[in-house]
């Protein structure tokens, strides 16, 4: 149930009209059971001093594209409401007009562009208005017999208004039945939300609660958890086992769903969605529509339900059945856009944004992981909507027509043009062993900063996970993630492309990062110095580069692999066997997976350093000591005597190599595949010959 999360205290500390605004709009936000992500709108009518120094009437009310939950000052737009009330004698206005109008009404130039539905809070004469989506309003409105079951609950204290698209059309028939009954409290808008008002911000906000929690308690009353969604058709299957399905499918469903660009996954086995996959009449109640007006942009008219018993030992027919009905789901998508679209549309994607499977979960798409959650998110509220309309009656929707009318809206494509431009990395994952080492973090740092997600893989975890958070403070939450691996273990390298497959879907590069190095003279090599670097050098890459490539086929997108070999990769090392002949064997097993990996569009190529001290674990061990000595100098001139050896003079750092790495994972050397590139400086017996 949803509860008040005023606090009088932090309430009283918010000086001026638009700070209560912004206080107001952030509780609503906070509880998504009450309005949904980057939904709903709320405004504040207040006087202020204009460029003149003159009292003005200023309507404040959130602007296009933000989201209620954390909107500040800069995200609402002022309004002149002496410009915007003559509107109201209009017959009629269309939104392009509405829109060009306001821009005119706007005390800022630099505020957001006013919301479609600025109007429904001008034209209704209360300082504070909130238009809410609550999932027990909605419930009830996408109930069939919903505006007779209003009656029950609000008596003759609503206005039911059917459902009409945003805008001005709206407003004003909102409007004039609030002002044609003095009496009334709420307005119910027909499969789309809530409008309440008060003469405070404190007033509106409880009367938005009040209002809700009416409507949750008549549901809760009727609602009986064994027959909800026809009753329990496929228990959940144990958590472990739903991951570790996710975890095998979700490359398969990233190949199925990333036509001209590649999509984001994340999974949700949370205990609504287990209830709701489950259901006996949730794959029927899943196509019946969206839920809110909304979800559209970010969920589409409807889920892919995949029809599949849930099984444990049946991963490979799930894989086959989805792949059937991805390809089925976008020849019926592409289709309604035929049946619906109007002259200049052009069609999104046609791949779902939210696959449910019976016994597993949930699975949501999108460009980032950010707005994979939105979809996500927003499906939540759906089951939560339908939960409710089918407790109260039978659940109805908009029809296919309206449905198209608001995914392909321009006002509602206007928010999605305001996000950022994508870059050379965006919707690719990124894999790095040694993460948390100099090269690793920078380069991790590097494909961020363009747009990928990364998994940060490292024996020293706490390492790995300070780097990420690190990351993930300047970039957004989850574009990182750390995980434990050993690359010498079979099992924790598995284990640890399952985890990234449950955190974003898939990969698309992987830089074969994780090193050490050890300095011996040959005849005091020990077989134990030997097999060291072999393993972790040699079989560790070998381990890393085949479950890389295992995926990497499985989703059927291509994909990058990038070495970091040595200059001893091709120069015979002084004291320096182990190493060198681990080094030479990564290069040739990159060369040797490039020509096998072609044909499924895998290029790999390999990265020559040569002396990369700083941030480097092992030139801070014992191997700074031991090549030092094998030189014949002191440790601490170790930086000076390789910058002395280059033709360049000059010491290499990870970002350099970081560089190197972006190149052979972007689209720059798209035709380039089993090459070596050499970034030392310019190390004369380390030329390729």
């Amino acid at each position: 149930m949803v509860q008040s999360l005023w606090d009088p205290a932090k309430a009283s500390q918010q000086s001026g009209g638009l700070n209560e605004l912004v206080y107001r709009s952030n509780l609503i936000g906070e509880d998504r059971r009450v309005c949904n992500w980057g939904g709903g709108n709320t405004s504040a009518k207040t006087v202020v001093q204009d460029f003149r120094g003159r009292d003005v009437e200023v309507m404040y009310v959130k602007g296009s594209g933000s989201d209620l939950a954390t909107m500040k000052a800069g995200n609402f737009t002022g309004l002149r409401m002496e410009d915007i009330r003559p509107l109201f004698e209009r017959p009629e206005m269309s939104d392009e007009e509405m829109v060009a109008y306001l821009a005119n009404c706007m005390i800022d130039a630099k505020h957001p562009r006013a919301s479609i539905e600025t109007l429904l809070h001008a034209f209704l004469p209360f300082k504070h208005v909130d238009h809410t989506h609550p999932d027990a309003i909605i419930s009830l409105c996408c109930a069939d017999n919903g505006k007779e079951l209003a009656r029950e609950i609000f008596g003759d204290r609503f206005v039911w208004v059917p459902y009409i698209r945003p805008g001005f059309t709206l407003s004003k028939m909102i409007a004039e039945g609030v002002l044609a009954n003095p009496k009334v409290e709420l307005v119910l808008m027909e499969k789309h939300g809530l409008v309440t008002w008060g003469e405070t911000s404190e007033a509106c906000y409880a009367q938005t609660i009040k209002i809700i929690s009416e409507a949750e308690a008549f549901i809760e009353a009727r609602a009986d958890e064994a027959k909800l969604f026809g009753g329990a058709k496929h228990p959940a299957l144990p958590a472990d086992v739903r991951r570790q399905i996710a975890a095998a499918v979700m490359p398969t469903i990233r190949g199925a769903v990333s036509d001209a660009k590649k999509m984001i996954l994340t999974f949700d086995d949370q205990a609504d969605v287990l209830a709701f996959v489950g259901g006996e009449r949730s794959p029927k109640l899943s196509q019946v529509g969206a839920a809110c007006p909304d979800h559209l942009v970010h969920t589409k008219v409807v889920p892919l339900f995949i029809d599949w018993t849930p099984n444990a030992d049946d991963v490979d027919g799930l894989k086959a059945i989805l792949k059937e009905s991805v390809a089925a789901y976008k020849e019926q998508y592409k289709a309604y856009f035929e049946r619906n679209k109007n002259e200049g549309d052009v069609m999104f994607e046609a791949a779902p944004r939210v696959i449910l499977i019976p016994g597993v979960g949930m699975i949501n798409t999108g460009k980032n992981w950010a707005m994979s959650q939105v979809s996500g998110a927003l499906y939540h509220r759906a089951i939560a909507v339908m939960r409710g309309a089918t407790a109260l009656g039978e659940f109805v929707s908009l029809s296919e027509n309206e449905s198209y009318n608001v995914e392909y809206w321009p006002l509602e494509l206007y928010k999605l043009s305001l996000a950022p431009a994508e870059a050379e990395f965006s919707r690719k994952i990124a894999f790095i062993t040694g993460g948390a080492g100099g090269i690793g973090s920078e380069t991790a740092r590097r494909l961020v900063s363009e747009g990928a997600h990364v998994v940060l893989a490292d024996l020293n975890l706490e390492g790995a996970e300070k780097v990420a958070a690190e990351i993930n403070a300047k970039y957004g939450d989850n574009r990182a993630v750390a995980v434990k691996m050993d690359v010498t273990n079979e099992e924790a390298v598995q284990a640890a492309y399952a985890e990234t497959a449950l955190a974003f879907g898939g990969v698309d590069i992987i830089v074969n990062n994780a090193g050490l190095a050890t300095s011996s003279p040959f005849d005091q090599t020990s077989l134990k110095e030997w097999n060291l670097n072999i393993n972790v050098l040699g079989t560790g890459y070998f381990l890393v580069a085949r479950e890389a490539f295992k995926q990497m086929k499985e989703q059927s997108i291509g994909g990058n692999m990038v070495f970091i070999g040595s200059k001893n990769s091709v120069y015979a090392g002084k004291n320096a066997t182990a190493y060198s002949a681990a080094k030479a064997l990564e290069a040739h097993l990159a060369r040797c997976i490039a020509a096998e990996g072609g044909e499924y569009g895998i290029r790999v190529n390999t990265i020559l350093p040569d002396a990369i001290l700083q941030g480097s674990a092992i030139w801070n061990g014992s191997w700074r000591n031991e090549r030092a000595a094998a030189y014949g100098i002191e440790p601490d001139q170790l930086e000076e005597y390789y910058r002395k050896r280059t033709t360049l003079l000059v010491n290499i750092y990870p970002r350099d190599i970081a560089e190197g790495i972006a190149f052979f994972a972007s689209s720059k050397s798209d035709k380039t595949t089993g090459c070596m590139l050499t970034i030392d400086g310019g190390v004369p017996a380390a030329f390729t010959r």
